[in-house]
């Protein structure tokens, strides 16, 4: 049973859509990993989950509040997590959370999350209209 006094941290939120090794290359001066790759990662990780849903081509065109939490080190597994928030014409919001699962121990805990919009586009760039679920 958990005290009152301590906080449990819950797990993942969506669907497991990248996972990948924290590398020295990917490291800064300090030894930590570069948000900027974490956030490629995450971007890598909407444009799959976006593809999917928009069943064709989509583009990055905004992030939204994005907040690193915790740093990522080199060894640690980072995993994103997506879930499609909302769907518009020829937009969607998709919900990012980024976990990392510790170097040599199966520890893991959040390390940053974020919204991305991503727009449908044809083979010519132009917004499409997104495919209605059915």
């Amino acid at each position: 049973m958990t005290q009152a006094s301590e906080t449990v941290e819950e797990g993942p939120s969506g669907d497991l859509t990248v996972r990948t090794i924290a590398m020295p290359a990917d490291t800064n001066a300090n030894g930590d990993i570069f948000g900027g790759w974490v956030l490629s990662q995450m971007d890598q990780a909407g444009g799959i989950a976006g593809v999917e849903r928009a069943q064709g081509r989509v583009v990055t065109v905004a992030v939204e509040a994005m907040t690193f939490i915790r740093p990522v080190r080199v060894g640690d597994v980072l995993c994103v997590y997506t879930r499609v928030d909302k769907v518009g014409r020829t937009s969607m919001k998709i919900h990012m959370e980024a976990w990392a699962r510790r170097f040599q121990t199966q520890f893991r805990e959040k390390v940053t999350e974020a919204t991305f919009t991503f727009v449908a586009i044809d083979d010519e760039g132009r917004p499409r209209p997104i495919p209605q679920q059915g």
